[in-house]
């Protein structure tokens, strides 16, 4: 089973400790419930920092990029709830996402998720695509303990960054990332032994990544998909 849908909006932030019991209740209880209203969000995961900075990771999978041009969408981001303008002005350096499923192996849901978020070298793109789907995500899916490996590219804002939205002027502006590897397991040591070894900067940059990718370890937190909604209370 590979990522539902055809796109994902995948984003990563902190939240100082002391409004993190604030947040989780308002983003399982609220926010999950209004993004999964909208046509299109399929699923979405939230997921708590093993390793520090980020805080958290969040990913909703959807039916494709045009469902974040939509009318539903664009008029949620732009009439955020009074509870969601309070906890979104507690976001600190967002990185916001909007990217094409490029390969998914294996899927499902598990328990840890290793994030890795990098460019290629110039002139490397096509090459390194090519690998990671056709070699690196089947091999990496296959291993004990990992359940899936998944491939996000980041493609150009449905809103031009210059154009932002409600939402993203209480966050004061997103970042994002270029492309997105994603790696998860019902093992940690699976999972940490790939961040440790496969995976690592020196590994990657051999089959042209760029310096500098970022990873983070992650807990599943909490999940929910569209089916859900009836049943919350």
């Amino acid at each position: 089973m590979a990522l539902l849908g055809k796109a994902a909006l995948a984003m990563w932030w902190n939240i100082d400790r002391q409004d993190r019991a604030e947040f989780e209740h308002w983003h399982t209880t609220e926010h999950f419930s209004e993004r999964l209203a909208v046509p299109g969000f399929l699923r979405g995961t939230r997921w708590a920092s093993l390793t520090g900075e980020p805080s958290y990771f969040v990913m909703y999978e959807l039916q494709g990029l045009d469902v974040l041009n939509s009318a539903h969408y664009r008029e949620r981001v732009n009439n955020p709830t009074p509870w969601s303008t309070q906890v979104m002005a507690g976001f600190r350096n967002m990185v916001r996402s909007q990217c094409r499923v490029q390969g998914s192996q294996a899927g499902g849901l598990a328990e840890i998720m290793l994030t890795l978020r990098f460019s290629p070298q110039a002139g490397q793109a096509e090459a390194l695509r090519t690998w990671i789907v056709s070699q690196l995500l089947p091999s990496l899916a296959g291993q004990a303990g990992i359940t899936g490996a998944h491939l996000l590219e980041n493609m150009e804002p449905a809103v031009p960054l210059h154009a932002q939205t409600a939402e993203q002027k209480l966050r004061g502006g997103d970042a994002a990332a270029d492309w997105v590897l994603l790696v998860s397991g019902y093992n940690l040591d699976a999972v940490n032994a790939l961040a440790q070894g496969d995976l690592t900067e020196e590994a990657l940059t051999r089959h042209g990544v760029a310096p500098g990718p970022v990873s983070g370890l992650y807990r599943l937190a909490y999940a929910m998909s569209a089916s859900d909604l009836a049943a919350v209370p």
